[in-house]
């Protein structure tokens, strides 16, 4: 999972087929060679951080399987040596084929959003199903019913941090310039710029863009695209990936991909291990919302409408006050700390309040520490030439208002501590937009206004992204992103990222 990628560089175009079997390729798409997948330094790394995720989960659900039928035999003196070991061998193969077969090892998913979290969720519900069906087939010994809710949430609660520790490591790699996916691009140039920037900017995903084909065969001006080289045309795409061992092509939006040709190109493609991915270029939807299917013999991409209420916004409102509840409830000590440190520093109210502008446009009065001296908001005009932030935000990397104890506040979010009472009351939620100011909203797009249709979120893809630091537009596109695909899978994945955003303190002033 270490080697160095190889160097980009153009390799040679092999000679065109002969004429006949050109011919024959176009008729049926049955020419090709069968060559298997082209294995590279570049992508010898794969095969090897699969066999590591799927070992640790294995050893993971074993290693919890062994500890809980040594508590369960203490318990149960009376259970022999064959029952204990007959039910934990049963449930280590219930739970890891319920986790094969759930997908959950899939190379497309593992270090990819949160999709792949959600995916073992998944298995692991499934695995409950298939290790009760299997305990009623062989029987259990007495006592033994609660045994699958036990083992199972044992085998979660390790098995999570565990991918999200592998996925870090992968992630740190990548940002190396290691564990890379090659990638092959061929469409419009404008199109491939904006993937070349992209998959440059967020690394973590795993792509490197390391050789371009465009129609003509050249770049708009010069050999290459933002450094990358242009190796060929079109129609060269299939014999590069034979000989450079690509692990993706990259379809970008370009008039000469018609279905036909695009049919020609997964043809040749296969047999070489190579994954082929097009950019529809539409719009900016992913997740639950995108929907394949196949109508009349075409294939459709079907964009459902943003999921606002239903069963999935009810269990989401559950896990917002129910979890306002409980934190405000073990954080209550804290709170009274910084209360009494608050008002010990400084004259003034111990909490600040501030009209925000929620779900739908409501306006609501937001909880904070206060964390500026008392009467700060009079000062804002004389401060306002200095301002830093982006877009309508005002921001100040050293605000003279901001006190002692207000700095510290900030630095680790503490601040926004008392803003549970809003959750709790139904105004915010844990996750979700970026409340934002009534001068703010008046100066939105209407494309910006979308980020009303949620409740504003403590927390979010902001957050986790560099906060302050961010461009306005920037901030904008994620909460825009997190209003169209929002899943309860991504709201756990940016829970779970805004302890490290929180300790990193980034973006936080």
């Amino acid at each position: 999972m270490t080697e160095d990628v190889d160097s980009r560089l153009a390799r040679p175009v092999p000679a065109e087929p002969t004429a006949p079997a050109r011919l024959r390729r176009q008729r049926t798409g049955t020419y090709r060679e069968r060559r298997g997948p082209v294995v590279t330094p570049a992508t010898r790394w794969e095969p090897r951080y699969r066999q590591a995720v799927i070992g640790a989960d294995v050893a993971a659900t074993t290693l919890v399987v062994v500890t809980v039928g040594a508590v369960m035999k203490l318990r149960h003196p009376d259970w022999t040596v064959p029952q204990l070991v007959t039910l934990e061998v049963l449930t280590v193969l219930a739970v890891a084929c319920a986790l094969g077969l759930s997908r959950v090892w899939h190379p497309v998913v593992l270090g990819q959003g949160p999709d792949e979290f959600s995916r073992l969720g998944k298995g692991l519900f499934a695995s409950v199903v298939a290790l009760n069906l299997s305990l009623l087939a062989v029987g259990t010994p007495a006592g033994a019913r609660l045994w699958v809710f036990v083992v199972v949430p044992a085998i979660a609660l390790l098995v999570f941090p565990q991918r999200y520790l592998l996925r870090r490591l992968l992630h740190r790699q990548r940002h190396r310039g290691r564990c890379l996916l090659p990638v092959i691009a061929a469409g419009n140039p404008a199109a491939i710029r904006d993937l070349i920037a992209r998959t440059r900017l967020a690394a973590h995903v795993g792509w490197r863009v390391d050789a371009v084909c465009t129609e003509t065969g050249t770049a708009e001006r010069g050999t290459d695209l933002d450094g990358v080289p242009v190796i060929g045309t079109f129609l060269d795409v299939a014999e590069h990936v034979r000989r450079g061992g690509y692990r993706i092509v990259a379809i970008t939006p370009d008039s000469y991909w018609t279905p036909e040709r695009l049919r020609r190109l997964a043809w040749d493609l296969e047999g070489t291990g190579t994954e082929m991915v097009i950019a529809p270029g539409l719009m900016e939807v992913a997740g639950p919302r995108l929907h394949i299917s196949g109508v009349l013999g075409l294939p459709l991409l079907r964009v459902s409408e943003p999921a606002f209420t239903g069963f999935r916004r009810v269990v989401k409102e559950l896990v917002d006050r129910g979890g306002a509840a409980l934190l405000l409830l073990l954080l209550a000590p804290l709170v009274l700390i910084v209360s009494v440190l608050i008002a010990v520093e400084s004259r003034g109210p111990v909490f600040y309040r501030q009209r925000r502008v929620g779900k739908d446009g409501r306006l609501f009065t937001i909880v904070k520490f206060r964390t500026m001296v008392s009467g700060a908001d009079a000062q804002l005009p004389a401060l306002a030439d200095g301002n830093q932030g982006a877009g309508p935000l005002f921001k100040l990397r050293e605000d003279p208002r901001i006190t002692r104890v207000g700095a510290v506040l900030r630095r680790c979010s503490l601040d926004e501590l008392p803003q549970l009472f809003n959750v709790l009351a139904g105004t915010m939620s844990l996750v979700g937009p970026r409340p934002p100011l009534p001068s703010e909203c008046a100066e939105y797009a209407p494309h910006e206004q979308r980020r009303l249709l949620v409740k504003p979120g403590m927390t979010g893809l902001w957050q986790v992204s560099g906060r302050s630091d961010l461009p306005w537009e920037e901030s904008v596109r994620l909460d825009l992103r997190y209003v169209e695909d929002w899943s309860l899978a991504l709201d756990a994945v940016i829970l779970w990222k805004t302890i490290r955003a929180v300790v990193s303190g980034q973006g936080a002033y």
